[in-house]
């Protein structure tokens, strides 16, 4: 739930914005977690974002508050784990709930997959980025309005333009961080999951600009950027767990074979895109083997991964990525219906 056409973005890359890319590189959920002090919860969001939270209500990101706990599969998962609930265990919480502090500092599933699993948690920037800079919409400058998104992005709001950081948010759940969590706890690997296809269906929520007037699918030009950096954040999330992974196990053997097909996918993008961002993508994933016992040469190759589809996602507009359009799935494809 977290897509809408973006504005153009700059089309030159520099130089040493890569470089910094690459020290500041995103971390996945395995190594950190959101701070749920600072989660405000949807309804905080839904008080402008109605018909949004709307169509979020409509999702199995809302459903899975009440149905996960109550599924077969998922208990007989917490019981091997040694967790006596769902709700109980941060496994659980840091990718199928929302969660807020408690009493005595504990943590609290508030929701399902919400606004801040996606946008980041919001006490910092909820109100700031909301409030028009004082005035009534129509009276806020463009300077102004420009402030405001500076001062929410500062305060840790990510935005739909920033489409690394929000792939980022889509792979490491969809890309399970937890080699034990598979290994003993018997859960899946990982879902088949692919950002356009998955964005576009039940999830979708272009509603903002239009008033709840129509749900649109994000424009040919977004589309093509969301599937180049998502296959990218894909090679760099797979990567990653396979340097993670401490024995040969479902686990190591589930996240190799996925970054094997990742790297297989983009060298087919390489070989009809021939931008800088690609070939590094390539050379760095190309430069390491998937093997246990590897973490330091995976991380580094991960994070110039990284630092290359952030520059992709913060440079180009998809306007001249015409040549991957065959390779993006079809409505038919999107996961679940979008609501209309």
């Amino acid at each position: 739930m977290i897509f809408r056409i973006s504005p153009n973005l700059s089309s030159l890359l520099i130089g040493c914005m890569l470089v910094l890319a690459i020290s500041f590189a995103t971390p996945s959920r395995a190594e950190t977690e959101q701070d749920h002090t600072e989660i405000v919860g949807p309804n905080a969001c839904g008080e402008c974002h109605k018909k949004t939270v709307a169509v979020w209500q409509k999702s199995h990101h809302f459903s899975t508050f009440k149905e996960l706990p109550r599924r077969k599969e998922a208990i007989e998962i917490a019981k091997k784990m040694g967790l006596k609930r769902i709700k109980a265990g941060s496994l659980c919480l840091d990718c199928h709930f929302t969660t807020a502090e408690a009493s005595g500092g504990k943590r609290k599933a508030i929701a399902g997959v919400s606004c801040e699993s996606c946008h980041g948690p919001a006490k910092g920037y909820v109100k700031r980025h909301g409030e028009f800079s004082g005035k009534k919409k129509e009276s806020e400058t463009e300077a102004e309005a420009l402030q405001r998104w500076a001062d929410s992005d500062a305060a840790g709001m990510i935005r739909p333009g920033d489409m690394y950081a929000l792939a980022k948010n889509c792979y490491d759940c969809h890309t399970v961080p937890q080699e034990k969590l598979v290994n003993t706890g018997g859960h899946t690997a990982g879902s088949k999951f692919e950002l356009v296809s998955w964005s576009q269906g039940e999830v979708r929520h272009n509603v903002w600009y239009n008033g709840g007037k129509g749900n649109a699918e994000a424009s040919a030009e977004h589309k093509r950027v969301m599937f180049v950096v998502g296959l990218a954040v894909e090679l760099e999330t797979s990567i990653r767990a396979v340097g993670n992974a401490t024995v040969k196990a479902d686990y190591a053997v589930a996240m190799a074979k996925r970054a094997g097909r990742a790297k297989a996918r983009f060298r087919k993008i390489a070989d009809v895109l021939p931008i800088p961002e690609i070939g590094q993508i390539n050379l760095a994933a190309n430069s390491v083997k998937l093997k246990l016992n590897n973490k330091d040469k995976l991380s580094k190759a991960a994070a110039k991964i990284a630092a290359a589809a952030n520059a992709i996602s913060d440079n180009y507009d998809g306007s001249t990525f015409g040549a991957v359009d065959g390779m993006i799935p079809p409505a038919s494809k999107y996961k679940g219906m979008a609501d209309q």
